[in-house]
């Protein structure tokens, strides 16, 4: 009875010691916190799949099954997913020999102004190409984008041409670049499908540079930047890739995983928050990543041919750029003159579908784009574009806009040889304001809501719909506002939407 009194004693004695008092007051705390944000991050993650803005896919990286896909040919805005993009674009150069790690980046007053986060460099100043990876890696630098961007191409609206043609090039049929960094613009569209293939694409035709992704911190000056993505280092077998925020996009991050001898890509996009987006993203790789394949490992993602890219200082008469040659869903690219696709490449191949685990999207439908043929050829003007995923708008209505014809070019791709057949035609006279195209009339309901809150007093009485035509049997609608009686009035209300930075063109009803 004595021995167990003193045991008693002594137990008593040494929790109530100050030393062993502080140890387990934190462990304990230590173990709560764990506890509580495991508990919050899987909460967040069953909401994340139920987000109506919530799109997603799996790609096994060796195969190329899909393994997991919900919206994933949604158009989405990338945010600072298109930074993958310009990296793209940047080791490329590297590749070539065109530039090197080494080489000054100069920052113009443009690139400067960028919105943060930023590097903080002033018009004036240099950094090394190096410096810009890693500021495009860890920070999201926006400054340092458009700056590496008018390095390559001579200006950003140039650089996002040979973008966008790239994208086009490694079969992201859907996506369209308007800027280097990702900052708003209505018509830079992409999808997470795109994005799972543009991730594939950098792991697999850039290995030198590829481990920049993996960057968890660097010396920049006298200040130490840490990495927003969370799960390099924290989720094992995660080696990059991006994340990206804008309030229109949500949360999006494009994930690579290489564990036990597989490797899948994840994306997740339109998240309401870093943690449900992070905890989305970790319940997918937890899934998804055992059902991968060890087998395969071939490129998945045909290397195109480089695109030609203007030099600093280049007119574009001198440095024509050409659209590439686009007539495909969503099975792999398709070569042109300009761009030589390895004949060997493999595309995305759906896996048997599986229910999705949504229990708001029970069944799913994909929303396949309808094929989209540019004729290629070479802009003279710096406005005109490369071609957009959406249906090409036609000679008619590129026409019809002779007040505004720069305009036209700069926001539509080039006109299409024949003019799809409308399915339903609103019953609006005189004039329209046309601001995009979309693959479903919410979609296309939206960005015209988001461009009446931005219009003013020019759209006051506008009346926004939808118009629905047939292009090679699918359906695709266009974005317009009508009820304008003569063109003076949708001119100016298209010039009130550029001020606000949404494009838009107008034209006879």
């Amino acid at each position: 009875m004595q021995a167990k009194s003193e045991i008693v004693s002594r137990s008593i004695s040494f929790v109530s010691s100050p030393r062993s008092g502080n140890f387990l007051v934190k462990m304990l705390a230590a173990i709560a916190i764990a506890t509580t944000a495991f508990l919050v991050e899987s909460a967040t993650a069953e909401a994340e799949a139920a987000n109506s803005k919530y799109a997603g896919i799996v790609v096994d990286a060796k195969s190329g099954n899909v393994l997991y896909s919900e919206n994933a040919d949604r158009l989405q805005y990338p945010a600072s997913l298109t930074k993958m993009m310009t990296l793209y674009m940047v080791f490329e150069a590297l590749e070539q020999g065109r530039i090197s790690l080494d080489t000054r980046v100069p920052f113009s007053a443009y690139a400067s102004s960028q919105a943060p986060t930023k590097l903080g460099v002033k018009a004036g100043g240099s950094i090394s190409v190096e410096q810009g990876i890693l500021g495009l890696v860890t920070l999201s630098a926006n400054d340092a984008a458009t700056a590496l961007g008018e390095l390559l191409a001579g200006s950003e609206s140039r650089f996002a041409q040979t973008m966008t043609a790239k994208a086009h090039a490694l079969g992201m049929t859907r996506t369209t670049y308007r800027n280097a960094n990702g900052l708003p613009n209505t018509a830079q569209m992409t999808t997470a499908r795109d994005q799972a293939r543009l991730g594939i694409a950098l792991r697999q035709h850039f290995p030198q540079y590829y481990s920049y992704f993996s960057t968890r911190s660097f010396k920049f000056g006298n200040r130490v930047i840490r990495s927003h993505n969370r799960l390099v280092g924290s989720v094992r077998g995660v080696d990059g890739i991006k994340t990206g925020y804008t309030r229109a996009a949500g949360f999006n991050l494009v994930s690579s995983v290489q564990a036990d001898g597989k490797s899948i890509v994840g994306v997740v996009m339109g998240g309401t928050s870093t943690p449900a987006r992070d905890g989305q993203m970790r319940k997918l790789i937890a899934t998804y990543l055992p059902k991968a394949s060890t087998r395969g490992g071939s490129n998945l993602i045909a290397q195109a041919a480089p695109a030609p890219v203007a030099s600093p200082g280049a007119s574009v008469a001198e440095t024509p750029v050409a659209a590439a040659e686009v007539d495909l869903p969503h099975k792999g690219p398709t070569p042109d003159a300009r761009y030589e696709v390895a004949s060997a490449a493999v595309a995305y191949t759906d896996a048997p579908a599986a229910k999705s685990e949504n229990p708001l999207v029970a069944e799913p439908k994909a929303e396949i784009p309808a094929p989209t043929k540019v004729k290629t050829k070479s802009f003279k003007q710096a406005s005109v574009a490369v071609p957009s995923p959406a249906p090409a708008y036609t000679a008619q209505e590129t026409a019809a806009n002779s007040v505004d014809a720069l305009t036209t070019a700069s926001v539509g791709p080039a006109a299409a040889a024949s003019k799809p057949a409308p399915v339903a035609e609103q019953g609006q006279g005189g004039w329209v304001v046309q601001i995009g195209v979309s693959s479903s009339r919410e979609m296309a309901m939206d960005l015209l809501e988001n461009a009446k809150s931005k219009g003013g007093k020019a759209l006051s009485s506008a009346k926004p719909f939808a118009v629905a035509y047939a292009n090679g049997g699918d359906q695709v609608y266009r974005a317009r506002f009508g009820g304008f009686d003569d063109q003076r009035e949708a001119v100016n209300a298209c010039k009130a939407l550029k001020r606000a930075g949404v494009k838009c063109w107008a034209a006879a009803q």
